[in-house]
């Protein structure tokens, strides 16, 4: 018998570099249950992007639009740009009992655990190293060196709110990171004031006793 549950919203960041991307679709691949959270922003697409799968892309009008009408759930601005959690699809899902994973940074985990303080499991993402981060940014082979040494600035801040979160795990090996957030989110769902049909089960079951 399946006992019917609220959804939760796991919450991902980390500095940039640190393998979030990867870790996330690489759970959404594995999990049945969870999608991701899409969000909007005012910065242009970058090659391979899908709009209305990676991002939905606006103008900064829109978006101060969205954010004067609630219609956002979190908002930051990062890099000079504008992100946000569109409001409705989050909510949607909590309530038919769907997760939604969240690849945002610390202000927007903030603001979600401010907004939905029950259903939020907030995960930082490590990486093994300071050097280690270095060499994957300048991998990418996306970003000018001023742009480079920005975003190693930036992941230095973002690193400071480490114990903002409910987890930490340190990204040394994908397969073993994949399995601890796989656990984690086991875990998570099983928490029982998550299962909203368990009052129901359990009474059910003592009357049959």
């Amino acid at each position: 018998m399946r006992i019917t549950r609220r959804g939760l919203l796991l919450v991902l960041s980390s500095p940039s570099g640190a393998g979030k991307t990867t870790l996330a679709r690489r759970l959404l691949d594995a999990e049945p249950g969870i999608h991701m959270s899409v969000s909007v922003t005012t910065r242009k697409p970058r090659p391979g992007e899908v709009e209305g799968v990676d991002y939905f892309f606006v103008d900064k009008r829109e978006f101060e639009r969205l954010k004067a009408r609630r219609k956002l759930l979190e908002w930051a601005e990062v890099f000079g740009q504008l992100y946000a959690t569109p409001k409705t699809p989050v909510v949607d899902a909590l309530q038919s009992g769907n997760d939604v994973l969240f690849d945002v940074d610390w202000q927007g985990a903030r603001q979600i655990k401010k907004r939905l303080p029950r259903d939020v499991v907030r995960v930082f993402i490590l990486p093994p190293d300071g050097k280690t981060l270095e060499r994957r940014l300048r991998a990418r082979n996306q970003d000018s060196e001023a742009a480079v040494v920005h975003r190693m600035a930036k992941a230095a801040a973002e690193i400071e709110h480490w114990d903002e979160y409910d987890y930490v795990v340190v990204n040394v090996d994908v397969e073993k990171c994949l399995a601890e957030l796989r656990s984690i989110l086991a875990a998570e769902r099983l928490k029982r004031e998550r299962q909203s049909g368990l009052a129901g089960f359990v009474g059910e079951m003592l009357d049959d006793l």
